[in-house]
């Protein structure tokens, strides 16, 4: 591992940062809108800008870039679509949903106590998260 990762403490508050941001964005997207649909556009939302924005910008997100990591591929080529498909939609979202939430836990574990950080989802999409 030649290259600095980035650990729980930094993916945390990255991810708390872009929460914010995006919750504050789908609060005034859905203002008035009925509980599942106001649900479903949020859903999207927040999958849109975890799977596209870092393929537009270099691996990072907005919460990423402010505390200067990035995700990256192990491969060393360039994110693509279905890297981020596979990482943020299946590693991520399905996943949680099928285990309850289970992944998540053991993710944020993976993460804290592995020598390269690597949660379930890194694993499953060959990425990694590393400081800029």
């Amino acid at each position: 591992m030649s290259e600095r990762r980035g650990g729980f403490w930094l993916r945390l508050a990255a991810g708390l940062v872009d929460g914010i941001l995006l919750g504050l964005f789908c609060s005034a997207l859905t203002f008035g809108m009925d509980t599942s649909t106001a649900s479903a556009t949020e859903t999207v939302v927040n999958l849109i800008y975890a799977t596209f924005l870092p393929l537009l910008w270099g691996g990072y997100t907005i919460g990423k870039r402010l505390l200067s990591i990035r995700i990256s591929r192990s491969d060393s080529l360039p994110l693509s679509l279905g890297t981020m498909l596979l990482r943020e939609v299946f590693g991520k979202m399905l996943l949680a949903l099928i285990t309850f939430g289970i992944t998540l836990i053991v993710s944020a574990f993976m993460v804290a106590l592995r020598e390269d950080k690597r949660a379930i989802h890194d694993l499953i999409a060959g990425t990694y998260v590393s400081r800029s």
